[in-house]
């Protein structure tokens, strides 16, 4: 009996084969201004409220949005990292991650962060570079109560985490995506 090591185990930060130092490296680089805005990832909340209306602009992976697939991202393999850019007044519904924290940093702006399990709940303010990081499990939503527009870096620890969900008596929870 022949004894055949495994195949080598192939991660999204491995160096293509073929493929220069520096156009791999290159690869590895977001900048934020070649990253649109994406004002459609999260459209079906908005066409049911608009005060659900925010944009995701994506650097690692594609987040917790939805979206299936966009080939201008680094490739995630154990997180994914991301903008939202919430107008005043704006709010992401209380959701649930089944599998993965999410952090949320205030780069700009003021929002309120709302956490919530079985029934008991949390409310916080928070600033500029002021962050939250939620557990998996824990119902989770954020306002914009400041007074300009409001831009939060939002990290998810999984690099295709399962569609989130929301409470059952909610109104989006009866809404169908795209």
């Amino acid at each position: 009996m022949n004894e055949m090591s495994p195949p080598p185990v192939k991660h999204s930060w491995d160096r293509p084969a073929g493929t220069s130092f520096e156009a791999w490296i290159k690869s590895r680089v977001a900048r934020v201004a070649d990253r649109p805005y994406d004002w459609n990832a999260l459209k079906f909340q908005a066409d049911f409220d608009p005060k659900y209306r925010r944009a995701q602009k994506r650097f690692i992976g594609t987040g917790g949005t939805g979206v299936a697939a966009d080939s201008n991202v680094i490739p995630a393999e154990h997180f994914t990292l991301s903008n939202m850019i919430l107008p005043v007044g704006a709010e992401g519904p209380m959701h649930l991650h089944t599998d993965a924290e999410e952090v949320f940093f205030v780069l700009r702006g003021k929002i309120k962060v709302m956490v919530e399990q079985n029934g008991e709940t949390y409310d916080t303010v928070l600033g500029e570079r002021d962050c939250i990081s939620v557990p998996p499990g824990l119902y989770r939503g954020e306002i914009n109560v400041g007074d300009e527009e409001a831009i939060i870096m939002v990290m998810i620890g999984s690099p295709k985490p399962v569609t989130p969900t929301y409470p059952a008596d909610h109104p989006l929870s009866k809404v169908k995506r795209g």
